[in-house]
């Protein structure tokens, strides 16, 4: 695996905002199965170096092993885009979260300084990845707040979850939960709903988060499990997150919204 070490944080925290957004005309592959050329990374503990190998390429795959907390972000930013991420669980947890349910994440219009979400994330719009819980929309502060109007109906538990048709409800914080999210959701290793359409543990997955402006839609194995609009920013970087469990991932590309 190639990964440029970093000293400059500079350097990388105004990437974004040196280049227009690049807009694909034609499909981009993020992740070839052999360089993560595209991307550089970011972690709590060691900044842009990655002496645990957190992220590394073993049979053509990208295996992120969740030991230590941060992501791969790419390099340049994006708009308008159909992304679409291959990815499956592995075994182990970590941490705080060693029982917990395995957990990574999509990070979207993601900007501003490395780490200025919790020390850990770019300011963001995430599409999560966890188990009984992916597609779930969470806006992630850095130095501002991201924000989305999303349609809802409110839950037995006093949450919100995605309705087409429903109530309107525009947040800068805190979480959207997809469709049919269970209501008893808990926090434990191995969770299933029992209308989860993520598929079981060691199976692949394909989830695809489609920017169109400042509209966003969450697909999840081809059905659409959350949608957005009025996103702020509609542009950014785009970040896979390490949180604790060993993800692998098989595909990161990028093609545009309208073929």
């Amino acid at each position: 695996m190639r990964l440029i070490a970093l000293t400059s944080l500079v350097f990388f925290g105004c990437l974004a905002g040196a280049q227009p957004a690049i807009r694909p005309d034609r499909k981009i592959v993020l992740f070839d199965g052999k360089s993560l050329d595209r991307f550089y990374v970011w972690l709590r503990e060691t900044k842009y170096e990655d002496p645990k190998r957190v992220f590394s390429i073993k049979d053509g795959k990208l295996r992120i092993s969740g030991e230590d907390w941060g992501g791969i972000a790419t390099k340049d930013a994006f708009r308008d885009y159909h992304l679409v991420v291959e990815w499956k669980w592995g075994g182990p947890t970590h941490g705080n979260r060693q029982k917990a349910a395995r957990d990574s994440g999509i990070l979207v219009h993601a900007h501003g300084p490395d780490g200025a979400a919790s020390g850990v994330w770019l300011e963001s719009i995430e599409a999560q990845i966890i188990e009984g819980g992916t597609g779930d929309i969470i806006l992630v502060a850095g130095q501002g707040r991201p924000s989305l109007t999303v349609e809802t109906r409110t839950g037995e538990d006093k949450q919100l979850y995605w309705q087409p048709g429903g109530t309107p409800t525009t947040r800068d914080r805190g979480r959207f939960n997809w469709k049919w999210r269970d209501v008893n959701w808990k926090d434990t290793a191995g969770y299933r709903g029992r209308r989860d359409v993520e598929k079981p543990l060691g199976k692949w997955n394909r989830q695809e988060v489609i920017c169109d402006g400042s509209k966003i839609t969450i697909r999840l194995n081809g059905e659409v499990v959350n949608e957005g609009t009025g996103a702020k920013p509609d542009e950014g970087k785009i970040q896979l997150q390490s949180e604790g469990a060993e993800i692998w991932i098989r595909k990161i590309e990028l093609r545009p919204v309208r073929q």
